[in-house]
């Protein structure tokens, strides 16, 4: 072997194979992650002109947070909220400042990871009734419903009835004392579920789009139980270090995106049904030219 085909091969082997460098890009398994992670990938080709590799829909908090601590993947979207209760293990609080600070310091001494700043909604719990009982029984804010919750049906997903930030403390903090136990069903059922009667009060997601399509409300946390879920984009240091330019790229998003911006971007998906790479491409289009 020539010494230039030895140095090619050696080349080869050290860059993947041949592969150009790239960013891969991960995302939980629903939705608003798929959405997220896309026009994440996109902002990242269309400022930096790196090849992006999309893993989507890789599963829950705690697999996508594997895959970036272990270099499988170098950027995926977060909430504040998860972090700090689910990964972190601190005890919800309010303060959305304060949830940012310690997630952004935390993960950065504790798995070398950088948080970019919030795309600009909250993606929190929501209690969520049909607009008609909201109309009916003047239903505004969660306090509102301890009075009609020992003759209502609830139904919440799994996850809402086990966690730190769930059910047990939401019934403790507003005093919900309801017919029966709450139903246990997968999340994306809930929805449906209530819009068809079978239950009459459900822990749904505040920018799901579906809130709208099945003409639902979303009730005010008016004793701020929930803590916030700010989404924002979690990036490995090294690979920062390699390429700063994908966090001004991904910085340039900060602040873009209204709770209302989300729902809809969601509702065109689950409820319209359209393609999550052309919804992606257009928002960008549009909000960050």
């Amino acid at each position: 072997m020539t010494r230039g085909r030895w140095l090619c091969s050696a080349a080869v082997i050290l860059t993947g194979c041949g592969h150009r460098d790239r960013v891969v890009v991960g995302s939980k398994n629903f939705t608003e992650s798929d959405l997220l992670g896309e026009i994440v990938a996109q902002q990242i080709e269309r400022r930096t002109g790196l090849p992006v590799e999309r893993r989507f829909h890789l599963g829950g908090t705690f697999v996508c947070h594997q895959a970036i601590t272990s270099g499988q993947i170098d950027v995926y979207v977060e909430y504040s909220g998860t972090a700090y209760t689910a990964v972190l293990k601190h005890a919800p609080v309010a303060d959305r400042d304060s949830v940012y600070r310690t997630v952004a310091r935390d993960y950065a001494q504790r798995f070398g990871l950088a948080w970019s700043k919030p795309f600009g909604f909250n993606n929190t719990f929501a209690i969520t009734v049909r607009r008609r009982d909201a109309t009916r029984y003047g239903l505004a804010r969660i306090s509102d419903l301890a009075r009609l919750a020992p003759r209502w049906k609830a139904g919440f997903g799994y996850e809402f009835l086990e966690r730190a930030d769930g059910f047990r403390g939401l019934a403790s903090v507003y005093g919900l004392r309801f017919a029966a136990p709450p139903t246990a069903m997968d999340l994306g059922l809930t929805y449906r579920a209530l819009a068809e009667g079978k239950v009459d009060v459900i822990a749904g997601n505040s920018t799901d789009g579906q809130i709208e399509g099945l003409d639902l409300v979303v009730l005010e946390d008016d004793r701020h139980y929930f803590p916030p879920y700010e989404a924002a984009p979690v990036i490995r240091q090294a690979a920062i270090q390699r390429h700063p330019e994908i966090a001004a790229a991904l910085a340039q998003l900060a602040g873009r995106l209204s709770d209302a911006d989300m729902r809809r971007l969601n509702a065109f998906a689950d409820v319209e049904h359209r393609d999550i790479a052309t919804i992606a491409r257009d928002w960008l289009r549009a909000a960050v030219p």
